[in-house]
């Protein structure tokens, strides 16, 4: 490993690297140089051992130096810790993916969504993309509010039959499924069955001696490259879709404060960096470890739901059973940043504002970004995007032409 260390406007930069991928590193400081990083961390791992870990800028703009230990949420990156407690579960024979929600949760069997099973939950095709319920104020913090309202909620559709993005609803959907079969909630189970385990620096309910180390999030603005997708006009223009109650009816939610960072939102608020998004996927990268046998993680890679438009994206999506795989929708027309490209084996999560945590089997790698100034755009960015293709590009691939990265 080299070590790392390079002065920028924003701020310094440091850690390191093998050598084999000093395109990762270049592209790290490529994206404060000319893309507008505030503060970040990349990590890879290769076959078990670390590969990289650079870090820096700051944590707000002109302010304090984001340091090694500094953490951020991840927003949706939060799924995929979420789904990897239903697939423990399931391995160890606590949790059977094909069985109805209602043998778990009987309460949830009504008005309509009697026939979903546990697999629709995570795969996004449940119907309960949001609630069309005005929700409190607060409402994400308080997780009994809004497991009562989802068991009382009629689906958008009948269950099973479209997907269409589970953006906030998957915390207590995915969430309270994991609840009853683990016999505790999921934000606990990650934290005693994975997190500690593995010693990662990844909450879903965070802890208030954390708080001093979370860099706050920078949201994007509006972006007019965007106005005129299909998922902003619907934002704007239709207010019963779930595009709009999806960003739009969200109980006054802020998720810089500390009421969020410390409630369980399995789906939206979990707090790492991108050394614990790598070291979260490190084990499904190899083989599965302790956390999944391999039946299991053949499962967990697999294409579940794919569709030409998400009813809630309303943009083409891949999904495996609670994880993305490789999206590409580069040549869509007023779609910037609705790709996520990685290996055709690759799964893992993006989160809002283009952060990224995926296991490549194939490749035995393990990749996490973070970051503190969000991206517009559905899912990557050019800052994470860059760092994803200088990793595959330093393992000897060729092209990402096909939608996934090809030797």
């Amino acid at each position: 490993m080299e070590n790392f260390s390079r002065e920028t406007e924003a701020g310094a930069l440091h850690g390191s690297y093998d050598a084999k991928f000093k395109a990762v590193a270049d592209a790290f400081i490529e994206n404060f140089e000319t893309r507008d990083e505030v503060g970040a961390n990349v990590a890879i791992t290769l076959e078990g051992k670390t590969v990289v870990d650079i870090w820096g800028g700051r944590k707000e703009p002109g302010g304090a130096a984001w340091e090694k230990d500094t953490v951020s949420i991840v927003f949706s990156c939060t799924k995929g810790a979420a789904a990897l407690c239903a697939h423990m579960l399931a391995d160890r024979g606590k949790l059977d993916l094909d069985a109805k929600v209602a043998d778990y949760w009987p309460e949830y069997a009504k008005n309509g969504k009697e026939e979903t099973t546990v697999s629709m939950m995570l795969d996004h095709s449940a119907g309960q993309p949001h609630l069309r319920t005005k929700l409190k104020d607060g409402a994400y913090y308080d997780y009994g509010y809004m497991v009562k309202l989802l068991e009382e909620e009629e689906p958008f559709w009948k269950p099973g039959v479209r997907n269409g993005y589970h953006g906030l609803t998957f915390a207590w959907t995915a969430g309270e499924v994991v609840h009853r079969a683990a016999g505790k909630r999921m934000g606990r189970f990650f934290a005693d069955e994975v997190a500690k385990p593995l010693g990662l620096d990844f909450h879903i309910g965070t802890p208030e001696e954390v708080e001093k180390r979370i860099a706050p999030m920078i949201f994007a603005g509006p972006d007019p490259a965007a106005m005129n997708s299909k998922f902003t006009q619907a934002l704007m223009n239709d207010p019963a879709s779930p595009a709009h109650l999806f960003l739009l009816n969200g109980g006054n939610a802020n998720f810089n404060s500390r009421e969020a960072h410390a409630a369980e939102i399995g789906s939206a608020n979990g707090i790492t960096n991108g050394r614990g998004l790598a070291g979260l996927y490190q084990p499904l990268a190899n083989g599965g470890g302790k956390l999944a046998g391999k039946d299991t993680l053949a499962r967990m890679g697999r294409v579940a739901t794919a569709t030409h438009e998400d009813a809630t994206l309303l943009i083409p999506t891949r999904f495996a059973l609670g994880y993305m795989k490789s999206m590409d929708n580069r040549k869509l027309k007023n779609e910037p940043n609705s790709s996520c490209i990685m290996g055709d084996a690759a799964f893992g999560h993006a989160g809002m504002g283009g952060s990224l945590g995926f296991a490549d089997p194939e490749a035995r790698m393990s990749f996490g970004y973070n970051m503190n100034r969000m991206g517009s755009g559905i899912l990557l960015n050019d800052r994470g995007q860059a760092l994803v293709d200088a990793a595959y590009r330093s393992l000897g691939y060729r092209s990402n032409a096909s939608g996934v990265w090809a030797m």
